[in-house]
């Protein structure tokens, strides 16, 4: 082999060579930038935003008991167990809001420990969009803000300045319940829809025989039906849609969760949840 035939194979083998390398580096990095890997919210938003807050009722209470969404005593049990709120009307929209959540957190006193807590739209407080206040804590929310043992140092302060961002509610363990309305009869229908999981109703239907009869909202969490000519006859089943921005209309069936000798004022709790 001659000189020329030696260096011309030396080329060819040092083209080879690079080429694998650089084919190895970029195989790596395709590998590595994996979009799966981002932590990306279920709202689709890490941004926070800037409100005030204050709070009202017992300082570790549930606010008022019941409030504009219907919810009655269940704001003080398990799983809302008193982490709620009331909205401005800016944001509780005439009930439209209400069961779903956000993350509050308050970092600007000493006493603010900086993490993040996660409450429950369970009332409106109808005069804070005045005083630019968007959220009125109950004692309790407002209190776990703080660092530990310094709740009532924080409540204290009666208003302070809070970082916000809508979320997904998540109730671990928790199926959708149904407080039947007192006023509910042959021929009217009413219900509280409470601790759906995600960012809120988008329908409710229900279903006694045949076709699904779309519900309207009433007041609150209540969603209602006026009976055709014919009544209602009992047992229902009930069809929820989800809403929020990323629900994708995505739905779930309580099958008869309202038995026939339903009894008006009484919660019946289903086997589903989104």
């Amino acid at each position: 082999m001659n000189l020329v035939s030696i260096m011309a194979n030396y080329a060819l083998c040092h083209s080879i060579l690079t080429y694998l390398a650089l084919f190895s580096l970029l195989f790596k990095f395709s590998y590595c930038f994996n979009p799966r890997l981002f932590n990306v919210s279920k709202t689709g938003s890490d941004q926070w935003s800037t409100a005030r807050a204050s709070w009202y009722g017992n300082p570790s209470g549930a606010g008022s008991d019941g409030g504009a969404c219907g919810y009655q005593n269940a704001v003080e049990l398990a799983p809302f167990s008193s982490l709620i709120t009331a909205a401005a009307s800016s944001i509780y929209k005439s009930g439209n809001a209400c069961g779903t959540c956000y993350q509050v957190k308050c970092t600007t006193s000493a006493v603010c420990s900086g993490e993040a807590v996660s409450v429950v739209i369970t009332d409106e407080c109808p005069g804070c969009d005045s005083q630019s206040i968007l959220f009125d804590l109950s004692g309790t929310s407002f209190g776990t803000m703080a660092n530990h043992g310094e709740s009532d140092q924080l409540r204290n302060l009666g208003i302070e300045q809070i970082q916000y961002r809508r979320v997904d509610c998540e109730f671990p363990g928790a199926s959708v319940a149904f407080r039947v309305d007192p006023g509910s009869n042959g021929n009217y229908f009413a219900t509280t829809v409470e601790y759906e999981n995600g960012g809120g109703l988008a329908g409710v239907e229900l279903k006694e025989q045949g076709a699904w009869l779309r519900m309207q909202p009433s007041w609150g969490a209540v969603w209602k039906l006026d009976a055709p000519s014919r009544g209602l006859n009992p047992p229902f089943t009930i069809r929820l849609t989800a809403g929020g921005n990323n629900s994708n209309g995505k739905t779930v069936v309580a099958k008869n969760v309202i038995p026939a000798n339903y009894n008006p004022g009484q919660t019946y709790r289903s086997v589903v949840n989104f």
